[in-house]
């Protein structure tokens, strides 16, 4: 029994390690953890606009608000992170960014 207490102790000592040394390589990075955070959400999210943005052509007026709302998140998440962290993402981040001016311009013009 105690011999499994002390792997229990151990192995939450190596978590606790390992959870202590990525917050600090985020702080040494020069980004807060809550800005790492949003970024990982935004990069989910963006995989979702970037097929939203390819699948649909044509969007209703409510879903164009939904899709400027959640890509206007993204940007401001993806501003927050140095560019070297999601170079891999950049074309779906430019395919996002491109849907989205296409729709401020056709909203534009429409008003």
């Amino acid at each position: 029994m105690t011999g499994f207490l002390i792997i229990i102790y151990i192995l939450a000592f190596i978590i606790f390690m390992l959870v202590a040394f990525a917050v600090m390589q985020i702080k040494l990075a020069g980004m807060k953890v809550k800005d790492f955070w949003s970024f990982i959400e935004a990069n989910q999210m963006l995989d979702k606009l970037y097929r939203f943005a390819i699948q649909y052509k044509k969007m209703s007026p409510q879903e164009q608000v939904i899709y400027l709302e959640e890509a206007e998140k993204i940007f401001t998440a993806f501003d927050k992170v140095p560019p070297e962290l999601w170079d891999e993402e950049y074309e779906k981040y430019k395919e996002v960014l491109k849907k989205y001016n296409d729709i401020k311009m056709i909203r534009w013009v429409s008003n």
